[in-house]
């Protein structure tokens, strides 16, 4: 069912629902997925109190839920405010909400939802659109901003042993304002882990590469999966990152991004991610057994 409501003070949304999850997609602002969640649930997703049921804002605002940059990240270009009204389009079961060309960057931003017909699992494709008369180099970065006090996750390629594997096989990425001996995070042989704590707002953010990119967030016992394929070969931003993971204090974002796209004037680039959300499901500790146990078998 896909039906046109009202959300937190937008007047102008849409519903999109298969009976057991339910998405909300804001068309006065955008493309924005403001809430995913089980049909009388929690939203998984954040949603902040302040700047729900706004727009037209001069600058970006963070607002919550599932939005779609540019990157590599760049001010004030990645930062072009989404705060203006998109086009929806239904078509069947698919939805796809496309956003004004971006003034002062020529590109045109879209989502695409097409949720299952049972259970929870939803494709989502973002694309963008290069409209300026030269050719530019931009890579998809879906950003998900979760909901406050959960744990997120994510898995490294297929460890192995010394000798037997001596190439590196993945980068690990810091910014300048990681701090690795900070507790919200641990690291394991097979996965890092970022614990969402409201009382600590200070910045951090670590990135990976994985040829099947996965970021897991868990909270009050809900599950959300996102998951993407990643090509070998291409260049990724942030020195070769198709996965990074942020954490401050109002939030937790699951990130992933596309290869950098050289696109001519009219092509667009595809990124597409695979969601899915879970119930009742619970990680005694933040191990590899654990995870192994617990969390990878929704992977």
């Amino acid at each position: 069912m896909i039906e046109q409501v009202s959300w937190g003070g937008w007047p102008n949304c849409w519903r999109i629902s298969n009976g057991e999850v339910e998405l909300i997609l804001t068309a006065d602002v955008g493309p924005r997925v403001i809430r995913y969640g089980f049909i009388g649930g929690d939203n998984i997703f954040l949603e902040l109190a302040d700047q729900i049921g706004k727009s037209g804002e001069p600058e970006f605002v963070p607002r919550g839920g599932h939005r779609l940059w540019s990157a590599p990240e760049q001010f004030p270009r990645t930062y072009y405010p989404d705060n203006e009204p998109v086009e929806i389009a239904v078509q069947g079961a698919s939805i796809t909400a496309t956003a004004p060309i971006e003034r002062t960057t020529g590109l045109r931003k879209q989502l695409i939802l097409r949720p299952a017909s049972a259970g929870s699992a939803v494709t989502v494709i973002h694309t963008i659109e290069n409209t300026l008369a030269w050719p530019i180099e931009v890579s998809a970065w879906a950003l998900t901003m979760m909901a406050a006090g959960g744990v997120g996750i994510s898995g490294f390629p297929p460890r192995g042993t010394h000798p037997d594997c001596l190439a590196p096989t993945n980068p690990l990425v810091m910014w300048a304002f990681t701090d690795l001996s900070d507790p919200r995070w641990t690291l394991t042989d097979k996965y890092m882990v970022l614990r969402h704590d409201a009382t600590r707002p200070h910045p951090t953010k670590l990135g990976h590469f994985n040829p099947k990119t996965w970021g897991a967030y868990l909270r009050k016992g809900d599950l959300f999966v996102k998951r993407f394929d990643a090509a070998l070969g291409p260049n990724y931003p942030d020195l070769g990152c198709s996965y990074e993971t942020f954490a401050n204090g109002f939030t937790a974002e699951l990130e992933t991004l596309s290869p950098l796209t050289k696109l001519e004037p009219g092509q667009r680039l595809e990124h597409v991610e695979r969601w899915s959300l879970h119930r009742g499901v619970e990680v005694p500790e933040w191990t590899s057994g654990a995870i192994d146990a617990n969390i990878l078998r929704w992977v």
